[in-house]
């Protein structure tokens, strides 16, 4: 079980029509996949956030430390690599790849072994992870394009959803009723400014939002203004989610110890993978947090966030958890979510049942991802 190779693959997928969110929209998905394999010939599988070609650059060093190790032993691995090379930082490219190992690593580490990866991070504590869907995307023409997305939810059944606002407090205000009105009072509506925002301008948007019943405010201010965070939760009548762009368990402390957020959402693919994901789902619990994976890349990661949902512990809840911690499902269009695996996670009623097969559940289909590699 000791680490034979690792190869990264440079997705990108173009999109039709560009969608997004307050500071840009996106008119290609892209992302890393990691293929890790064993000396025993068995792969793994991950997803590492970011630029490919940035990824890239870091491949070589990373082999260097790894190839050779066994592979239950690499968070050791990736603990050395970040203690000795503390100049690089957390805030980037050597930390989405770390992350992208890592899940690569429980994958095969789990088809070695014939365990499923929750398993292997905990134990399975829930047989189904409950979901919210996310969409509502800004567009080139949004006031054409969001409320034939909301319908979509609705037609749907979706519970939960969220939806991209941080264009101006009356544009969000206008949104979210819209959205309001099509999903009617019992559907949970989380929105997103992603980072769009200072502290007044937060106020403002929240202030108009809050009669609308919103479930959270997500990124109401850039990641760095962790003071901003800490005021504007003291304040707000509505609950503050954040953490897509925070690296590692410290970065995520440094907002709990001032009490910035209620809601933690690191990515698997780029805070550290299951290594450091564990670690700051420790916090959450110790500091009696809720928390919510941010997926927005493949099924890849959206199979390692299901099973890390699936093998939390309901502290400080028992049988009756009155909220569920929920998986992001995004509803954009894109070819590197589902086309990539032989047998895409699909929610069912507001749930994606967790994988009991072993590593992280999913098979690639590789041809397919023949088709997305970027040249």
């Amino acid at each position: 079980m000791r680490i034979r190779d690792i190869a990264f693959i440079p997705l990108q997928a173009p999109l039709a029509s560009a969608y997004g969110m307050s500071k840009s929209l996106a008119t290609a998905r892209a992302t890393t996949l990691v293929r890790l394999t064993l000396s025993n010939g068995v792969e793994g599988v991950g997803e590492a956030w970011g630029p490919p070609q940035a990824n890239l650059a870091f491949l070589p060093m990373l082999k260097d430390y790894l190839v050779g190790r066994h592979v239950l032993d690499v968070e050791h691995v990736f603990a050395l690599m970040f203690a000795r090379h503390y100049h690089f930082g957390a805030q980037g490219p050597f930390t989405w790849c770390v992350s992208g190992i890592d899940i690569a690593a429980k994958d095969a580490a789990g088809k070695a072994l014939d365990l499923p990866v929750h398993r292997l991070i905990g134990g399975r504590q829930a047989d189904k992870v409950a979901i919210y869907a996310s969409g509502g995307y800004l567009t080139n023409d949004s006031a054409r394009d969001f409320a034939p997305q909301i319908e979509a939810m609705a037609a749907a059944g979706h519970r939960a959803v969220k939806i991209k606002i941080g264009v101006s407090p009356a544009s969000d205000e206008q949104r979210v009723a819209t959205a309001r009105g099509i999903l009617g009072p019992d559907v949970d509506i989380m929105v997103d400014v992603n980072a769009n925002y200072t502290l007044d301008t937060a106020r403002a948007s929240i202030a108009a939002l809050a009669a609308h019943g919103v479930a959270w405010i997500e990124e109401p201010l850039a990641p760095q203004d962790l003071h901003g965070y800490a005021e504007l939760r003291r304040w707000s009548p509505v609950p503050i989610a954040t953490g897509e762009a925070l690296y590692t368990v410290f970065d995520f402390k440094r907002l709990v110890e001032r009490r910035g957020a209620d809601v933690l959402q690191p990515d698997l693919s780029l805070c550290g993978g299951f290594w450091q994901g564990r670690q700051i789902a420790q916090l959450a619990m110790v500091e009696h947090l809720r928390l919510s994976p941010h997926v927005w890349g493949t099924g890849v990661g959206l199979a390692a966030a299901t099973h890390f949902v699936a093998a939390l512990p309901l502290s400080p809840h028992a049988a009756q958890a009155p909220r569920p911690t929920l998986v992001e499902y995004d509803l954009g269009l894109n070819p590197l979510r589902d086309s990539i695996l032989k047998n895409p996670l699909t929610p069912r009623g507001g749930f994606i049942a967790t994988p009991d097969a072993p590593g992280l559940g999913v098979e690639v289909d590789w041809e397919a991802v023949e088709r997305h590699v970027q040249r």
